[in-house]
């Protein structure tokens, strides 16, 4: 285990490198430049040349590159294009907002998804079997650009129950929750649905039942103890999406958070900042993805020992 935790850690920390690398060169490849953004196209041609040796961008782009790698061997994501501040300070003051949103939107996952999903698995073939897999495909498939300005016209514009935008509160994050926590809900009520199902016929399954055991303790303390290791790995990935920052829902309720911050970035030029949040984005996936592979080594002891 030791040996696989240390391989999974350097395979990690390549994977970050390569992507902080493919990211510095694609936003440089955008066209605009950041300099016309931060002093508008009618700027002196000495003071455009003065800011671009002040922000590094008249040097060579490998050059530039060089210099953010050192940076990042620092923990220093350098500086802002727009306002000069720090990208580390700026990231920082949005990460609250995304965990806040990602919290809430996996709760919203969980009391939808998992009772959806056994409820369907013991009832195969029955009406509420049908009416689950009809939630899921449903889910599935409504995007989330779609179903947020619905929810909003529907209970913030038409009822005036939930604020319109912003984060103001507990009734802020209710919209933008069931907005990334609905699809997120059918594909794991899906996955619940699917795991049981081949669980329910096994012979340990209708031994439990032979003992005089109650349903619910048959389905929950025999059939989701066994159907758990691919629940936690989806519910894994899940939540790497979540920290990354949900864009298209934070832009829709101008929630403050990283996924904000990375469009608005983009729209100034901010190369900085565009770096910083979508390296934030992949440290959270990687690092959740390895804890997930933890969880399933500690869950399942026939995992730790094949790795060991």
């Amino acid at each position: 285990m030791p040996g696989y935790l240390l391989t999974r850690l350097i395979t990690a920390l390549i994977v970050i490198i390569g992507v902080a690398s493919l990211v510095f060169f694609l936003i440089h490849l955008v066209p605009g430049d950041p300099v016309d953004v931060m002093l508008g196209e009618s700027a002196a041609p000495a003071d455009r040349e003065s800011l671009r040796r002040i922000l590094h961008l008249d040097l060579p782009v490998y050059s530039q590159w060089l210099l953010y790698l050192k940076g990042l061997l620092a923990f220093d994501l350098g500086q802002s294009l727009y306002d000069q501040q720090a990208v580390t300070g700026l990231v920082a003051r949005r990460i609250p907002a995304t965990l806040q949103l990602a919290i809430a939107a996996l709760f919203v996952t969980l009391i939808i998804g998992i009772p959806l999903g056994v409820i369907a698995a013991v009832k195969r073939g029955s009406l509420i079997d049908r009416i689950a897999s009809g939630f899921s495909l449903l889910g599935v498939s409504i995007p989330n650009f779609w179903l947020g300005p619905i929810l909003v016209l529907g209970f913030s514009l038409g009822l005036g129950w939930f604020p319109v935008s912003g984060r103001d509160g507990f009734l802020s994050v209710v919209l933008p929750a069931i907005t990334l926590g609905t699809g997120l809900a059918a594909i794991l009520a899906r996955m619940v649905r699917s795991s049981l199902l081949d669980i329910l016929s096994e012979d340990y399954m209708r031994t439990a039942r032979a003992k005089g055991l109650s349903s619910f303790s048959v389905i929950m303390r025999h059939g989701m103890r066994n159907a758990v290791l691919p629940i936690a790995t989806l519910l894994g990935l899940q939540l790497g999406a979540l920290l990354g920052g949900a864009v298209v829902t934070e832009t829709i309720f101008n929630w403050p958070g990283i996924g904000l911050l990375t469009i608005e970035s983009i729209q100034r030029r901010d190369y900085a900042v565009v770096q910083g949040c979508i390296l934030l984005i992949s440290c959270s996936y990687v690092l959740v993805n390895l804890a997930t592979d933890l969880i399933n080594a500690w869950l399942d002891p026939r995992i730790r020992l094949a790795r060991d």
